[in-house]
């Protein structure tokens, strides 16, 4: 019979650390919506210090009892990344990772993966642990992805004051390391007291739940608070349900919204991680069925339409398609719908030119929906493509045929550019970037998942990739984090289950800049047997940031990695550095390619193998014909206003005109 509180005799208690009362309390945390009822934090990922190793570590190990990779599970067993209500109980698996970032990256390629509705919590020491989160808690409140942070912190107690790792403040005695994560946490909380964990804990799965305030979450728990015991209430340990609502829309803002639309001769929608956050792929489809609205995407975007679908006109912005561009700039109604609106997507201030440009935005959020000076209609995605298109139903709304006419005949042309740029040579050649995705494209399947984040590849990706499935173009662009990649694969492989046999096949895309900056998660594909499919691109630097520097006037100054020549610069050799044996000695098997008839078996290979696997190939420099088209928008990146180089001073001319067009649509 459990205990009672000597404050209320009716209430039973249980007598708990606070970490082990945390970690009970989060596997008993559910979310609902639509029906459907999952975990809301299946796994807890973790890298153990001083700081959390006797608390939370010890409080694991107890929650884990019986679980984690092999454990007893539904059918087929369980995997610690998609646990169910019937298959885990209670428990809560363990994930390994060896690097605190890292962690964070795959537990946000989880949550992107299973729709917001499920997510993971990550635990660190104090100091160095702690920091090395930062970066993870910005890319995920930037995308609007919930994951739970659980960092340790210095004692509360302080009965030695510094102790190891601890940051001494000298005007505040309660500012620890963790402060760091304020800013970029949609939810901050530091527990001093068990019993200050019970409020803060549901203020946690509250935001992490709510798809209008969803982030990061940080709760900091002191070493010695984690250890420390306290009756708690049995009501705590009851299973919750989070509601995942869906917002309808207010009847004014859906008239005036109604309004807009069948006053609209050029309307282009722009679709953003919205769509897909709410599931609304097919409303969307059927809003343009009816409407005939083509619809553009940004990078998150990218899929709420099949690439073949008659309304898709590609990527809008400044690494968007000619086709969705040229729309943008003579659109008299702009219809975002779950987009923010970045300076990507509207380049700069210089896309939509059109002197009596309107914007209405549909988003959950009304500090999104207000962006631009737009008419809002602040409702979930799905509800307010729903609404409108039932409140449009019967009024005779249906773009001018010409119109349509127009931009599938403009689509047609761009699919010959994406063809020009796909073209491989010579099965003996060597290929370029855009030939290796053009021969990935062959391969692939709706069921594959592409995941990339940062270089020149978002680029190429959004203009030329032909996107099968709603979820299979997986960018991370609100951040366009080095070192994403690697994690958020594993993320995604924990989400879709396919942990130790043959699932969706899940490609990680990288250059060697950002494979260096962090290839460290590959070990954690080797131990749990995902079957990761790594492709390494190397061209022997920043590719992208090297088109920009030459750009900018910057003369490609520290992009290239290569010896250095007599003058001091970067212009020698390239480095001997061998990433393919790099990623050999971390467990991978690798496949290299030299040439376009090695890559494309190594390719297809590598898709059907069941284990973790790499492919690695060095890429040509493309020339006209190979390469990808160049920028269809602007983007700002000032230039040096006075320099005494040619480049500069060529560079600043293209800037001021440039920047003469941008605007602001008040």
């Amino acid at each position: 019979m459990s205990p009672t509180s000597p404050a209320n005799p009716h209430c039973p208690t249980r007598r708990l650390t606070t970490a082990q009362a945390l970690v009970a309390f989060l596997a008993r945390q559910y979310t609902e919506r639509d029906g459907r009822r999952q975990r809301l934090i299946s796994a807890t990922w973790g890298i153990f210090g001083h700081g959390n190793v006797a608390g939370i570590g010890q409080a694991l190990v107890e929650a884990a009892a019986g679980g984690g990779p092999g454990g007893p599970g539904g059918p087929g067993g369980t995997t610690p990344g998609t646990p169910t209500p019937t298959s885990t109980g209670h428990r809560m698996p363990y994930l390994q990772g060896r690097n605190e970032q890292a962690m964070v990256h795959a537990a946000v390629g989880y949550a992107r993966q299973s729709g917001r509705l499920s997510a993971h919590a990550v635990t660190t020491s104090i100091g160095p642990g702690a920091t090395n989160l930062v970066t993870g808690a910005a890319l995920a409140t930037i995308n609007r992805l919930p994951v739970l942070l659980l960092p340790g912190d210095t004692f509360a107690t302080r009965p030695a004051d510094p102790v190891l790792q601890q940051l001494e403040v000298p005007y505040a005695g309660d500012v620890s390391v963790n402060d760091c994560l304020r800013p970029v946490s949609r939810y901050f909380d530091r527990i001093t007291r068990p019993e200050a964990l019970i409020p803060a804990a549901l203020q946690a799965m509250r935001v992490l739940a709510d798809p209008a305030e969803t982030g990061a979450v940080t709760l900091a728990l002191p070493q010695d608070v984690q250890a420390e015991a306290y009756d708690w209430p049995e009501e705590f340990f009851a299973e919750r349900d989070w509601h995942v609502r869906r917002p309808a829309p207010d009847t004014f803002e859906l008239e005036a919204a109604v309004r807009a639309i069948r006053s609209a001769r050029r309307p282009l929608i722009v679709a953003g991680g919205g769509v897909r956050h709410s599931a609304a792929e097919e409303t969307l489809a059927a809003f343009t069925a009816a409407t005939r609205i083509p619809v553009a995407s940004t990078q998150v975007g990218k899929g709420a339409l099949r690439h073949d679908h008659p309304a898709d006109v590609g990527g809008i912005g400044h690494t968007g398609t000619a086709t969705a561009d040229e729309l943008a700039r003579t659109a008299d109604l702009v219809i975002g719908i779950g987009t923010r609106f970045s300076d990507f997507t509207t380049a700069s201030g210089t896309l939509f030119a059109d002197p009596a440009v309107r914007f209405l935005h549909l988003n959950i959020t009304g500090f999104d929906a207000h962006k631009l000076a737009a008419l809002p209609l602040v409702a979930d995605a799905r509800a307010g493509l729903e609404a409108l298109t039932a409140a449009l139903a019967g009024r005779g709304y249906r773009v001018d045929p010409a119109y349509e006419t127009e931009y599938t005949g403009a689509k047609e042309a761009w699919e010959e550019r994406v063809e020009a740029s796909f073209a491989t040579p010579a099965p003996a050649a060597r290929p370029t970037q855009t030939q290796v995705l053009g021969l990935l494209d062959t391969l692939v399947t709706e069921d594959d998942i592409l995941v990339n984040a940062a270089g020149s590849l978002p680029g190429d990706l959004h203009k030329l990739w032909r996107a099968r499935s709603r979820d299979q173009y997986h960018v991370e662009y609100g951040y366009s984090c080095m070192g994403y990649e690697i994690p958020a694969a594993i993320g995604v492989l924990l989400a879709t289950g396919s942990q130790g046999r043959a699932g969706r096949p899940v490609w990680a895309l990288v250059g060697d800049g950002t494979y260096l900056m962090n290839p460290t998660e590959i070990v954690t594909a080797v131990q749990e047997n995902l079957p990761l499919k790594l492709l390494i691109l190397q061209n022997h630097g920043y590719a992208s940031i090297g088109g920009l520097s030459e750009a900018v006037g910057a003369e490609r100054f520290g992009t290239a990695y290569r010896h250095r020549d007599a003058d001091g610069g970067f212009t020698g050799p390239p480095l001997p550095v061998d990433l393919a044996a790099n990623a050999a000695s971390l467990g991978l098997r690798v496949l290299r390619a030299t040439t376009v008839d090695d890559l494309r078996k190594a390719l297809s290979e590598a898709r059907d193998a069941e284990g973790p696997t790499c492919v690695y190939v060095e890429t040509e420099t493309p020339d006209t014909v190979s390469g990808p088209p160049p920028a269809q928008a602007w983007w700002d990146v000032p230039v040096a206003e006075t320099a005494s180089r040619p480049a500069a001073v060529k560079a600043r001319e293209e800037y001021d005109r440039q920047v003469a067009a941008r605007r602001r649509h008040l």
